[in-house]
């Protein structure tokens, strides 16, 4: 099954986010806190990382940055959002996409399943 890992600080967000993802055949792995983000990707492996810029935990483009110098890990594609538009900064710091929110559920799906189909044509 291809796993989406969301992370946000907000429970009702990344609740919505789950369903649309869930609804379109991916399995959906939150996590609210960004410090979990580089272990749980190592564990489950997912086919993309969703993560916001800001959290309550402070800012996740630390997290971003690791993950794409994790031997590993840096394959994995990396979409950030937020509320304001930062996706000049996300984009040089690695990230694959950029969503501005609010999104639309046909937005985050059209990116997510670029995204993926574009992992299986450089494999």
């Amino acid at each position: 099954m291809n796993t989406v890992i969301v992370v946000d600080d907000d429970k009702t967000f990344t609740g919505l986010l789950k369903t649309i993802l869930e609804l379109e055949g991916y399995q959906a792995v939150v996590l609210s806190n960004p410090d979990d983000v580089v272990a749980t990707t190592h564990q489950v492996k997912p086919v993309l990382v969703l993560m916001d810029v800001h959290t309550g935990r402070g800012d996740t483009l630390s997290v971003l940055r690791e993950l794409k110098t994790d031997e590993a890990l840096k394959t994995v594609p990396v979409v950030m959002d937020s509320g304001m538009d930062r996706a000049e900064e996300c984009l040089a710091a690695g990230a694959e996409a950029f969503l501005l929110k609010p999104f639309r559920p046909s937005e985050l799906l059209a990116t997510v399943a670029g995204l993926i189909s574009k992992e299986d044509k450089d494999v």
